[in-house]
């Protein structure tokens, strides 16, 4: 069945705000969708009819099976196309997710698959986020903040928690990727900040809250 742009965003929203609880409320996805509370209801009752959600009034919606399929295939193209956009394009990582939200309502599967076998069966995007294979299946690393490490320990950078254009281009001016290595030098007691380094850069110091929404995965000495 094909869906609409409006109606594969409605899905998307949902997936994404379930995760931090049961159920979700109107007024949530009216926010996240930056629309009228009228509008979202319009809506859900037209995607329980095509057994997407389910719905109560004035109780919230959930992703039935079908529609958490629809969401983790959605989910799938976007970041297979982050990944393309970023490694054989040329993007930056700051870049990648405006035009992947396009690019994702592309829903031939014959597509997806060669884009996927093109690209080499890609686990992460860009942004350290894994993607869902062919069955729907994301595997999870085990990530941790920045800020846990203590002096001299290394890690891999690996994801983000905050994935805004503030934070990115932040990153980008301090050259930190995903796959970045870096190594704590010392943390500073008086505010948290950390004092890092990455190759071929000088130690800098990031603050407490940077550190905070930097992800990563420890890497063992080489």
């Amino acid at each position: 069945m094909n869906y609409t742009i409006s109606e594969e965003n409605y899905i998307k929203a949902i997936f994404r705000l379930q995760r931090a609880g049961k159920t979700v409320s109107t007024n949530a996805l009216a926010l996240e969708l930056e629309t009228k509370p009228a509008s979202i209801t319009d809506m859900l009752k037209k995607l329980k009819a095509k057994k997407l959600v389910l719905y109560s009034p004035y109780q919230g919606c959930r992703l039935s099976s079908e529609g958490s399929k629809l969401a983790l295939s959605i989910v799938r193209r976007h970041r297979l196309w982050e990944y393309f956009l970023a490694e054989k394009l040329q993007f930056k990582w700051d870049e990648v997710h405006e035009v992947a939200e396009e690019l994702e309502h592309v829903s031939s599967k014959q597509l997806i698959e060669r884009l996927d076998a093109f690209l080499g069966f890609p686990r992460f995007d860009p942004h350290g986020d894994p993607i869902p294979d062919s069955t729907g299946k994301i595997t999870m690393p085990e990530l941790v903040k920045l800020i846990t490490l203590r002096p001299c320990e290394r890690a891999r950078v690996s994801g983000l928690t905050d994935q805004s254009a503030d934070m990115l281009k932040l990153l980008k001016q301090r050259k930190i990727n995903i796959g970045t290595i870096v190594t704590i030098n010392k943390k500073f007691e008086f505010d948290q900040s950390l004092e890092i380094e990455i190759p071929e850069s000088i130690p800098f110091i990031i603050s407490e809250q940077t550190a905070q929404n930097i992800l990563v995965q420890y890497e063992p000495e080489s």
